[in-house]
């Protein structure tokens, strides 16, 4: 087929694919991991108002700290510096977000932190915002890593705490663009400090389909099985169907979410395969089940380097996703957590992460040594680039904040359980 390397079979090309994978040690591609299977469930803990993990905040007018740069918020009012640490830190996030040397001694962000605050730590990892949700329900914790669909959730429930950003020496490291996302702020409070990012993009392999549209053919294609994926179908609406009047993909009105899911249900089949592990995701492409696919940078890196390249879809903006540290409303230990927030948003932690998990650093002095690929793949240093990724909001019904009368996240996770179990039987899921 188009695209294959001369002589080389698909079995070895894969091989290489899978191989890479491997050693790269990329757990999960974020949104389809964190909002796969966990999605419906996780939109059922919301309406029983249980406590769950993060959900980005949306809203207001950023009030500037004294003396801070012009749209700059540090909330609290600063303190003059961090207390004693407590001795130890009960820490929540994702698989592969925080490692200690487990799997490799050069994979060791954690000891570092330990050895120089003082601070003790107890990881609790999961893979899922489901998994995250029901296990910081329980309490206990001091810090976790928020995935947009969980942050703005807690930030509404008021079981994490509005920061004093002044305490984080590299905050002002981070782009604008990542610290003022409004999934990250309420009331002109920071209840976020930006870590690990993503973007999501279609691409074909040889003479796959094209266009805005061409994920929702007939073309067998491979998309993140998400409910936050009805926001990739909006907006290939958004600049095809301007009557519908789609401002934000994340923020649809019951009839834009109503158009977004025929245009997904227009493609379905068997052949179309929903992802949730960057592996499978992968061993799809590389069998070639699928000739047109949602991918990160990743993936893309991955299969340049195995001498596959795959050409991206060109069409303007694209979703991403940003996932955040947040400190719990009543944490134990406030004084090793904010060591921790400064912990995480350093190069010396952030550099590590992003090579690992193959997501791209907030902060950009991290991109060096091992990171220096996955910045190159996602452009980390462009803000032009940055200015075009539209990142996830938790769909809410006050439209994000803005007004008017939109769809919840409830709504979405429901309307996706429900166009995957139209799916026919025997349909292609695979996870990790």
């Amino acid at each position: 087929m188009a695209g294959r390397l001369p002589g080389r079979s698909v079995a070895t090309s894969g091989g290489n694919l899978v191989g890479l994978v491997g050693r790269d040690r990329l757990r999960r591609a974020r949104l389809g991991a964190v909002l796969g299977a966990g999605g419906l469930a996780l939109a059922t803990l919301a309406q029983a108002g249980a406590a769950s993990a993060a959900q980005p905040v949306r809203s207001s007018t950023p009030v500037a700290a004294p003396g801070s740069e012009p749209g700059a918020t540090s909330s609290p009012a600063p303190s003059a510096s961090i207390g004693k640490g407590e001795g130890m830190l009960q820490v929540l996030t994702f698989q592969g977000y925080v490692e200690y040397g487990a799997v490799s001694s050069r994979v060791n962000w954690l000891t570092p932190f330990e050895r120089e605050s003082g601070c003790v730590v107890k990881l609790d990892r999961v893979r899922t915002s489901e998994e995250m949700a029901a296990r910081f329900a329980r309490g206990g914790y001091d810090v976790l890593s928020a995935a947009p669909d969980l942050a703005g959730l807690l930030v509404e429930q008021g079981k994490v705490a509005p920061l004093d950003t002044a305490l984080v020496a590299d905050y002002r490291r981070i782009p604008k663009r990542l610290r003022e996302l409004p999934g990250l702020r309420e009331d002109g409070k920071v209840y976020g400090i930006p870590y690990l990012w993503g973007v999501n993009r279609v691409v074909r392999e040889g003479d796959g389909p094209r266009g805005p549209l061409a994920l929702y053919g007939a073309a067998p294609a491979a998309i993140r099985n998400s409910p936050l994926s009805i926001a990739d179908a909006a907006l290939a609406l958004k600049g095809t169907r301007p009557q519908l009047k789609i401002k934000n993909p994340f923020q649809l009105t019951p009839a834009q979410l109503d158009a977004a899911m025929k245009l997904l249900a227009e493609g379905d089949g068997p052949d179309r395969v929903y992802w949730d592990g960057s592996l499978d995701l992968v061993r799809a492409l590389s069998a070639e089940r699928v000739r047109i696919a949602q991918v990160l940078p990743y993936h893309l890196d991955l299969f340049q380097r195995a001498g596959r390249p795959m050409k991206v879809l060109k069409g303007g903006p694209a979703t991403g996703w940003v996932d955040s540290w947040m400190l719990a409303a009543k944490p134990a230990s406030p004084n090793c957590a904010y060591r921790w927030l400064n912990w995480m948003s350093s190069a010396r932690a952030q550099r590590p992460a992003a090579a690992w998990t193959g997501l791209a650093p907030a902060n950009p002095e991290a991109c060096g040594g091992r990171a220096r690929r996955m910045c190159e793949a996602y452009h980390v240093r462009d803000d032009r680039r940055l200015r075009d990724v539209l990142f996830a909001a938790r769909p809410a019904r006050d439209c994000g904040g803005l007004g008017g009368e939109c769809t919840d996240y409830a709504d979405w996770a429901e309307r996706w359980k429900s166009l995957r179990a139209s799916s026919e039987p025997g349909k292609p899921r695979i996870s990790d």
